[in-house]
């Protein structure tokens, strides 16, 4: 259905009609800013959501610190993005499903995903929920609902909007959050999935952490237009703009998109102007395509300094719970990260397995090809071999990656 009123000589629009503004509510050195005001906000949900914060900015210092040194084959950081992923997270429903692109350990972390967890992931091994199908920081809860992710750009944006669908019919008052980058906006899912969502009217949250790059690429190269945010009007769909280093307001943001969502049954585009303060990943080196003095800019506008500058003015937080907060956080990384590594990889069977209800013919004839190559080359498999025989001695090949010495890596030189 299209409404349109009638000219009588061509006039063609732009999109520069359409000024889309910045939600914010605190400044950098925690105050409001003049007229705003700051959603309701209990200091226990506070604290929660400043610890998980900071406990994922600490994991993801550490974990990068220890790909660097060998100990893992890839990692990505949330940093300088945990008040855009962990205040969204914290406006939801815990029943609500979230469907992540890759950068959003923060939400999993205010849920509850403990460091254990997250390190038996990281390392593939034996308590791994994914069975060490997965490459590094492809995370999955179901108890916390929290989607797996998937490693092809934006496939989760459609998902989400199926899924959200399934919701609306089952009416049990949930909806759907999906976090994307706008690179993955350039992507044809996400049309796809904003013009099904809209259509079907399905309570759905599109939250697109704008950080401005596609890995190496700026946001200046990617779109011409504004921004992601005035692609919703092409939907007829519900939009705002928000600081996306300021928690209060993406808290704030996100709540009353929930409840339009659940309410309403309407679909929600979110946009947050953010920074990713880290390289794009383990493999990127961002000094080829931005310069320190940019990077020292958004580290000024620090979404933890921010957060916590408010919390210490209303006497909720101070230097020694700070302190006392990272040693703690620290010494439970390494920790963890030293009992992960010591734990033995899945089974080798488990390799092909949960598809068919039974192992197929061909695909035994391939495991056993496996394990006859493995023992045949158990220096080269040290881990696998030992899965196998528990009694082959095979070569440390790997380094014995349980070593008591383990210390912080992050002060051993890694970054």
């Amino acid at each position: 259905m299209t409404t349109t009123q009638d000219i009588y000589a061509p006039r063609f629009l732009s999109g520069d009609e359409f000024s889309i503004p910045t939600f914010r509510l605190l400044r950098q050195d925690g105050t409001l800013h003049e007229g705003a005001e700051a959603p309701a906000l209990a200091r226990d949900q506070a604290l929660r959501i400043y610890r998980a914060m900071v406990a994922t900015r600490v994991m993801d210092e550490r974990m990068m610190a220890a790909q660097r040194q060998g100990r893992l084959s890839f990692y990505m950081q949330c940093t300088g993005e945990e008040a855009a992923v962990i205040g969204a997270a914290a406006a939801l429903d815990d029943a609500d499903m979230i469907m992540a692109q890759y950068r959003e350990q923060g939400a999993l972390v205010y849920r509850g995903f403990s460091y254990d967890e997250f390190m038996n992931q990281l390392f593939g091994n034996e308590l791994d929920y994914g069975k060490g199908r997965q490459m590094p920081i492809h995370y999955g809860s179901r108890k916390l609902h929290y989607m797996t992710i998937s490693s092809p750009l934006a496939t989760q944006i459609p998902q989400a909007t199926g899924y959200a669908y399934g919701q609306k019919l089952a009416g049990d008052g949930h909806c759907t959050i999906v976090f994307f980058g706008e690179g993955a906006a350039s992507e044809g899912d996400f049309h796809a999935a904003l013009n099904m969502a809209a259509v079907h009217e399905v309570p759905v949250i599109f939250f697109c952490r704008n950080n401005g790059y596609a890995i190496s690429t700026p946001s200046i190269e990617q779109f011409a237009a504004d921004g992601v945010a005035p692609r919703a009007f092409g939907y007829r769909m519900h939009v705002l703009r928000v600081d996306g280093n300021d928690v209060l307001a993406v808290l704030a943001a996100t709540r009353e998109a929930r409840r339009i969502a659940v309410e309403q049954n309407k679909p929600v585009l979110i946009e947050a102007m953010t920074y990713r303060l880290a390289a794009h990943s383990s493999s990127d080196d961002p000094s080829g395509y931005r310069s320190k003095k940019e990077e020292e800019a958004w580290r000024d506008k620090d979404p933890l300094q921010r957060l916590k500058h408010w919390l210490v003015a209303r006497d909720w937080w101070d230097d020694d719970e700070e302190k006392a907060l990272q040693e703690t956080l620290r010494r439970e990384v390494l920790e963890t990260m030293k009992r992960a590594e010591k734990r033995p990889p899945p089974p080798l069977d488990s390799l092909v397995t949960d598809v068919y209800a039974d192992v197929t013919p061909a695909l035994q004839r391939q495991l056993d090809r496996l394990k006859t190559h493995i023992r045949l080359y158990p220096e080269a498999y040290p881990r696998g071999a030992r899965s196998l025989d528990p009694d082959v001695k095979a070569r440390e090949a790997d380094g014995d990656a349980g070593d008591d010495s383990v210390s912080d890596p992050v002060n051993q030189g890694g970054e």
